[in-house]
């Protein structure tokens, strides 16, 4: 899971009404695997299509030199908030593709922030075609960390598939997730377990935070199953690994992640110039130090059998399990459990009926991948609370890109950006698109719908590749999800969730 904008999306604003329908249909989700002979980039029918549409020019407008970036800034960030000005510019310009501005910019950045924007699935999707795009330094936009906060190098999240160097790093990426498969589900079992034995004698005395305890376990997870490295090896790390992680990742986004609260402090403070690597340097010395020690299995096999060295292969091993995993996990369970605690539906007993009819001899990889309903509630999530709410692409050259009713010419340099929360609710798409229903991906064509269900980088039909950018743990993110809603509902009956906290849980009744 790439986090490209982590925690951008404050947790009060994952509010969707939830409906069911019935479907007696089913799919199975993708198999949990690595490839070696990937086919070439991900695409989908959206950019392979012959059209016949008008051709138009680009809309929209960057304003005067710096102040038109200010003024988009402010709005973005502050006086409309990320959805709602992308959403207004839409109207606007009567347009899904359109020409604005997006932070970080004037006064203390020297980055480029105009940018075209690309708001239905049909263009967005042109964001994954390597022939068109270039992902060289756009993680978070035209403006990049320092590479201090990395090791002082660019590590794959960076580079683009035609650089040599992502090859061997997402090979080793991905062959690293194959290996951990089969100690993915005992670890993670285990580690809940303690998460909810320590959180159930708690109760009694009234509602208990979940925000400490769920970023202990997917901080303890993720090292254990990408790393091959244990936390309780090590008291600093198992008490204060995750906070150190949340500090390096927070001092390297700050200038992009919008903060509803405390402005115009937050523009004046947090939003005008990048802070230095310095502030965590001692947090990500003893991460380091973690992974040097404690994962030694995998940094050697980085080295031996993919030709990296030694501190290529632990400051990428850093960013994976820092980036990827545990802020990409740290955002997506809240949105589950938030998901969960609103909900007035009744999908809390539609989905513990599922897990226990097809969990009659335990969690297993087969019996996960069969209920249909839990994954669907997880792919619905990710459609409407993407852990990363932005996606950036550079035109590799001049190529004209197709919205649902249009042609558009894009220079090459340009740089493509799409709002993955408003794609995702492109209504001829999806129908509906405003309302999260538990059973929107069961079926045919729930099926079907997967290969517009845009999170990770590509499709969730795509598949991870050395020849693109689409998240390598893409299938275990979705995996991982489904089996923490089937532990939830194989131990409890329900859970009770208020705001951040489990205020109860009910368990089975003898």
């Amino acid at each position: 899971m790439d986090l490209s904008a982590a925690y951008s999306t404050p947790l009060h604003t994952i509010k969707h009404p939830i409906t069911t329908k019935s479907s007696t249909t089913k799919f199975t989700i993708n198999k949990i695997y690595s490839y070696s002979s990937p086919p070439p980039s991900v695409t989908t029918s959206t950019t392979s299509q012959p059209t016949s549409l008008p051709t138009r020019t680009i809309p929209g407008s960057y304003g005067l030199p710096l102040l038109g970036p200010l003024a988009d800034r402010l709005d973005y960030a502050w006086f409309q908030g990320s959805e709602t000005f992308f959403k207004k510019r839409v109207e606007k310009n009567k347009s899904t593709v359109f020409r604005t501005n997006v932070p970080p910019s004037f006064p203390f950045f020297l980055v480029n922030p105009n940018v075209i924007a690309v708001l239905d699935v049909k263009s967005f999707a042109h964001m994954f075609d390597m022939e068109l795009v270039d992902k060289r330094n756009v993680l978070v936009g035209d403006w990049m960390p320092s590479t201090k906060f990395t090791g002082d190098r660019r590590v794959c999240a960076y580079l683009d598939p035609s650089e040599p160097q992502h090859e061997q790093i997402k090979n080793f990426a991905m062959d690293t997730l194959k290996r951990s498969s089969t100690n993915w589900i005992p670890t993670i079992t285990s580690l809940l377990d303690t998460m909810w034995d320590n959180i159930e004698p708690q109760l009694s005395s009234g509602p208990v935070s979940y925000l400490i305890p769920i970023q202990k376990f997917i901080f303890a997870f993720s090292s254990l199953c990408i790393a091959g490295a244990d936390p309780a090896n090590s008291p600093d790390i198992a008490e204060n690994g995750y906070i150190r992680m949340d500090r390096w990742l927070a001092v390297q986004l700050l200038p992009t992640i919008p903060i509803n609260m405390l402005q115009p402090l937050v523009e004046i403070l947090l939003h005008s110039f990048a802070y230095p690597f310095f502030l965590v340097s001692g947090d990500y010395d003893k991460l380091y130090e973690f992974i040097e020690n404690e994962g030694k299995e995998v940094v050697s096999r980085g080295q031996t059998e993919f030709n990296l060295s030694k501190e290529d292969t632990i400051h990428n091993l850093l960013f994976i399990l820092g980036f990827n995993a545990f802020g990409g996990f740290s955002i997506f369970f809240l949105s589950l459990l938030n998901v969960l605690g609103t909900d007035k539906t009744g999908i809390q007993e539609k989905l513990r009926k599922e897990v226990r009819e097809k969990a009659v001899s335990g969690l297993n990889f087969r019996s996960i991948q069969e209920m249909d309903l839990v994954n669907s509630f997880v792919y619905e999530t990710l459609r409407l609370n993407p852990p990363v709410p932005l996606q950036y692409g550079r035109a590799r050259k001049d190529f004209e890109l197709s919205s649902h009713d249009s042609v558009f010419k894009v220079k090459k340099g340009e740089l493509l950006c799409g709002f993955q929360s408003l794609v995702m609710k492109d209504p001829k798409v999806f129908d509906d698109p405003e309302t999260f229903v538990a059973e929107r991906f069961m079926g045919e064509k729930g099926k079907e719908l997967l290969g517009y269900l845009y999170w990770s980088n590509g499709p969730q039909s795509g598949t991870p590749s050395v020849s693109n950018k689409q998240c390598a743990g893409k299938d275990f993110v979705t995996f991982t999800a489904s089996l923490f809603l089937a532990h939830l509902f194989l131990r409890y009956d329900s859970v009770t969730i208020d705001g951040t906290s489990f205020s109860a849980v009910e368990k089975p009744k003898p």
